[in-house]
């Protein structure tokens, strides 16, 4: 069997607010979900960085740990591993062949399709059930209260940030997208949310706490003290654990460390065993991959998945704390989905750097660089803006601009392609 063949023949979008196909195929498996220990998280930002983060901590204590990210970087079996080893090609055929039939069925009997995220969501929490894993630290795709991970019932549920992102689907405001989000927020469990600027964001996640008899774990600025951070770490104390270090830069890494710290209390009140070397050991050691992730050093280039403008404002304000005084270059590929007026309008307020636009890699929408260039020029006195194919990009950085820091930002789909042509190149 062609795997690759088979998964690109679902529908790769959503198809609005039902979990219908869901219900359905945890009905058909006679509900895998139900005996899972699953930690859900959420959120516009940072919720990938948790993941990882919560992983690593809980794989360090000795747990077998099943984990779910959407997108993938380079292969599709990155979105569903246990202990950071991906499911395998054989194992992914062996669940198609269980999970296809029920396609079928649920297609004949219905007027809209099993989507690829239904087919993803079905095939993870069969794989985890199949393996006994002891935590499941579940990424939602796309919202909350109609993803598709929203049919499980978690131990702790977890909203990093709530910002403007998916509007078409989610809503127009924070208030509107805050309501999708608290959709995870199950009854008599426990959640942790980070608190917002925003009061009417944070009184719907309390309402529906209160409403769901689920306890509000809150992560406030004021329980977060003595930073400081270095080229390797960044140090803090949060409440009662002193000199926490976190090898993922950018200050926000701080606010989702903390949120990993308050999980884990809150499974070791639980009486979960999880010793404070391994939480520190795994905060300090995680792997977040294309999140300002360094993936090459001479020339120095840094990719950065950024696509939102609370993520763009984050990366600049890391840029500012390790290479302010860097000469920078940017290479620019941006979804059609995204809202990538303002996300460039962000990016150009930095007039002194060098920008290259690029039309991505083909295989997914991107605006094209074209027209990236055109509203570039629009919005800034910037002269030095260029729209080239992104290998002809990625070669200027590594030649004509050796000399700049290079980030690589606007979306998380060329990272495989980035990653092949820099090791393809790197004998040249």
């Amino acid at each position: 069997m062609n795997v690759q063949e088979y998964l690109n023949k679902f529908f790769k979008g959503t198809k609005g607010p039902t979990l219908k196909a869901m219900e359905f195929f945890m009905d058909e498996f006679n509900h895998p979900e139900k005996n899972q220990k699953f930690i859900h998280i959420a959120g516009t930002n940072g919720k990938g960085s948790c993941v990882e983060m919560i992983t690593n901590i809980l794989i360090k204590e000795g747990y077998k740990v099943g984990k779910f990210i959407s997108p993938h970087l380079v292969k599709y079996n990155e979105r569903i591993s246990i202990n950071n080893k991906n499911i395998s090609d054989e194992e992914i055929e062996e669940l198609i062949n269980k999970i296809d039939p029920k396609v079928n069925k649920y297609n004949s009997e219905n007027n809209s399709n099993v989507t690829g995220f239904e087919f993803d969501t079905t095939m993870a929490l069969l794989y985890f059930a199949n393996n006994n894993c002891d935590f499941v630290v579940l990424e939602t795709g796309l919202g909350g209260l109609f993803d598709c991970t929203n049919i499980v019932k978690p131990i702790i549920s977890i909203i990093t940030s709530i910002g403007y992102d998916h509007m078409w689907i989610l809503g127009d405001s924070l208030t509107k997208i805050a309501e999708q989000k608290a959709g995870i927020i199950k009854e008599n469990s426990e959640t942790i949310y980070v608190e917002q600027e925003e009061k009417d964001v944070n009184n719907i996640i309390l309402k529906t706490c209160i409403e769901k008899n689920n306890k509000l774990h809150l992560i406030q600025e004021k329980d977060i003290s003595n930073y400081s951070y270095n080229k390797d770490f960044q140090k803090f104390d949060y409440k009662n654990n002193k000199d926490v270090l976190i090898n993922l830069k950018g200050k926000k890494q701080i606010y989702n460390a903390s949120i990993c710290i308050e999980c884990i209390e809150i499974l070791k009140n639980k009486s979960y065993k999880i010793s404070d070397e391994s939480l520190r050991a795994g905060l300090k050691t995680v792997v977040h991959k294309a999140r300002f992730e360094t993936i090459n050093n001479d020339p120095l280039i840094i990719y950065d998945g950024a696509h939102n403008i609370p993520a763009i404002e984050n990366l600049k304000n890391t840029i500012n704390m390790h290479y302010k005084n860097n000469e920078k270059i940017y290479i620019v590929s941006i979804l059609k989905n995204k809202d990538y007026n303002s996300i460039l309008k962000e990016l150009l307020k930095d007039e002194k750097s060098i920008f290259i636009f690029t039309s991505g890699n083909g295989f997914h929408e991107f605006v094209s660089k074209e027209e990236l260039l055109t509203i570039a020029k629009s919005c800034t006195n910037n002269k030095n803006l260029y729209a080239e194919e992104l290998e002809k990009a990625l070669d200027l950085a590594k030649e004509k601009y050796k000399t700049h820091t290079t980030f690589i930002v606007g979306s998380f789909y060329i990272y495989g392609n980035v990653e092949e042509y820099l090791k393809g190149n790197k004998n040249d």
